[in-house]
């Protein structure tokens, strides 16, 4: 069934707001009980085109988003989100698929739970993405290797000053290299750190990424290091 819960952490008690968007009564009581159990706060919206309007009202730190929705798909209203928002995104859907999964990265999602899923999973999965954020902000605002600079606080890349169009997997990859700079990464290491650990794509997936990310970054490419029977390293 089609839901959304938007989580954010509020610094000042460790709370959490959650907004629950399904168009089922049932689906967002139980999640609501569940959420207020935790001691959280509990929202609720009718459909996905409400939860739209909620970020662009309000701060969160991470959306869970079927799939399936009314009015909106999941997929739709991400690309939506991402135009104005910065918010992590974890899909969750009955489509197990790799297509599905690879076309969810490309368009900014950062982790995925097929259905059925525990709620103990989906938490895990919150605190990774939320702590990946956290990583991501304490990180300088801005970094320079030669021509190359990204705007970590702007989720913005500029090669030799112009503006590079990394889609969010890429740009995602390019973080999580400078932040592990000099050191090397295996290829099941990237994939469970940028991809999500249930993830079942392999080392093409990686590749392919990788491959997409060198060209746009032109002759900075060099920085990021193939590591014959390893994997890659950003070196400067």
């Amino acid at each position: 069934m089609p839901f959304i819960i938007i989580i954010r952490y509020l610094k000042e008690d460790f709370a959490m707001r959650v907004l629950i968007v399904d168009d089922e009564d049932m689906i967002r009581n139980v999640l609501k009980e569940y959420v207020e159990f935790e001691g959280n706060e509990a929202y609720e919206a009718a459909d996905g085109m409400e939860a739209v309007r909620a970020c662009r009202d309000n701060d969160f730190d991470v959306i869970l988003m079927d799939v399936m929705m009314p009015r909106l798909d999941g997929f739709s209203a991400v690309k939506e989100i991402k135009k104005f928002k910065d918010i992590p995104v974890i899909m969750l859907s009955a489509r197990g698929e790799e297509y599905d999964k690879l076309f969810g990265f490309e368009i900014g999602v950062d982790d995925y739970v097929t259905k059925p899923f525990s709620p103990k999973e989906v938490m895990a999965r919150i605190n990774v993405v939320t702590k990946r954020k956290a990583q991501r902000e304490d990180t300088g605002d801005v970094v320079t290797f030669e021509g190359l600079t990204v705007d970590f606080a702007g989720r913005n890349v500029f090669v030799d000053g112009v503006k590079a169009e990394l889609t969010p997997k890429e740009y995602e990859i390019l973080f999580y290299f400078i932040k592990n700079k000099g050191i090397a990464l295996t290829r099941e290491k990237l994939l469970y750190d940028v991809w999500g650990f249930d993830f079942y794509g392999d080392d093409r997936t990686v590749d392919t990424h990788i491959k997409m990310l060198r060209a746009n970054l032109k002759q900075y490419r060099k920085f990021i290091v193939t590591l014959r029977g390893v994997g890659y390293k950003f070196e400067v």
